[in-house]
């Protein structure tokens, strides 16, 4: 059936500015039309949305559907089986549908979980499109090692991951360059890999034809995994053992000139009671001056939020990641494209997601008010609709 969405306004995904009185025609879970003044074709069904806005649904580049946003996400995980795991991130992938999130890029799980789910979701409306990689690539004990991806030592561990991983058929390789915060015996500003690794395993993914993201933290992870080639860096917060550092000039230039696709860590939903460690909010202002300087200075920049791996981190986080872009620099518009066009390009999906446009899936937010003006009214959700259906909320 012919669907006809009218409204106050429309924010297709790219344009500047928001669209009066528009007509969105869905037809087959595609966009068939768009824009002002478009006829009605005869027999569809009319959805009057009123005083509201169309936008694309949102896209996050980096969650982790199988952790749970608790207090100890990891210990939770390791008590689930695999099916209970499986519900468990069934669950937050519908929560993030609800909350608007339509496509999301998941960038650890345990056991291949992830692919198993998105390949459910042609026959489920209230699973957003989902780009899995599979458990990260990591070093024995290394960052995440529980979720079942550390290879052996040297070049030839790394592209026999790399090549496990393409035969399962993983949509993206996630490589650890660095510690993390999550996996206690492993330092975020300490490398993981040497370029001499990391060099491997892009070498390889590119050639089955996967493109590459690393976990970064420190510097020399952050210079390395740029030297080896990668396609997208995860965190990139340049931290120290008890700080920030400032974004080196030249890794700046490589980010930039080789347009490597940046997930900067934002988005936190505010939780009463509960606050990052006090070291964290400490470098919070370092951080957020490192991704203004990248952003100024033409870096392509998502909100990978990191979804599920605390109560500040739901599902549908990065619906409070569009207001917090502002602190780096980006204007309404800049952070609306973050989380709808750029993100679904850097999610490779840029030819059919992110954007109101023909020929685009019919993957829809619709919100009370203007974004443009008060992003908090994306909290404000009428409507979503998944590939051309609409989903509770």
């Amino acid at each position: 059936m012919t669907i006809v969405l009218r409204a106050a306004r429309l924010f297709d995904g790219a344009a500047g500015s928001l669209t009066p009185d528009p007509v969105v025609i869905v037809d087959g879970g595609r966009i068939t039309a768009a824009g002002p003044g478009v006829p009605v074709p005869a027999g569809a069904a009319v959805v009057d949305l009123g005083d509201a806005t169309i936008l694309p649904g949102l896209v996050d580049t980096h969650v982790h559907l199988a952790f749970d946003t608790s207090t100890d996400p990891v210990g939770a995980l390791a008590g689930r089986d695999e099916a209970a795991a499986l519900a468990a991130m069934t669950a937050a992938a519908r929560h993030a549908t609800r909350g608007g999130v339509t496509t999301v890029r998941d960038l650890g799980d345990r056991g291949y979980l992830a692919l198993a789910l998105r390949d459910a979701v042609a026959g489920d409306p209230t699973l957003p499109t989902i780009v899995a990689a599979g458990p990260p690539i990591t070093t024995p004990g290394g960052h995440c090692h529980f979720l079942g991806g550390a290879t052996a030592a040297g070049a030839a561990g790394v592209r026999a991951g790399v090549r496990e991983r393409a035969e399962r058929g993983a949509d993206i390789v996630k490589i650890m360059a660095s510690g993390g915060n999550l996996t206690p015996g492993t330092l975020p500003e300490r490398s993981q890999f040497g370029v001499a690794e990391l060099r491997a395993a892009v070498d390889e993914a590119h050639r089955l034809g996967l493109p590459v993201t690393a976990h970064a933290h420190g510097t020399q992870a952050i210079a390395d995994a740029l030297a080896a080639g990668v396609d997208g860096l995860e965190h990139v917060s340049f931290t120290t053992a008890d700080s920030v550092e400032p974004v080196p000039d030249a890794v700046l230039a490589a980010i930039v000139a080789r347009r490597v696709a940046l997930g900067i860590t934002i988005g936190v939903r505010p939780v009463p009671g509960f606050t990052p460690p006090p070291a964290v909010l400490s470098r919070l202002p370092l951080l957020h001056a490192g991704s203004r300087r990248m952003h100024e200075a033409g870096a392509v920049i998502t909100a990978g939020t990191d979804a599920g791996i605390a109560p500040i981190k739901p599902p549908d986080v990065v619906r409070w990641a569009v207001a917090q872009l502002a602190g780096i620099g980006m204007t309404p518009v800049d952070a609306l494209r973050a989380v709808t066009s750029v993100a679904a390009a850097v999610c490779g999906l840029g030819d059919r997601k992110g954007r109101v446009a023909p020929g685009f899936d019919a993957d829809l937010l619709v919100v009370a008010g203007d974004p443009l003006r008060d992003p908090a009214a994306l909290h404000d959700i009428r409507a979503v609709y998944v590939r051309g259906v609409p989903v509770s909320h």
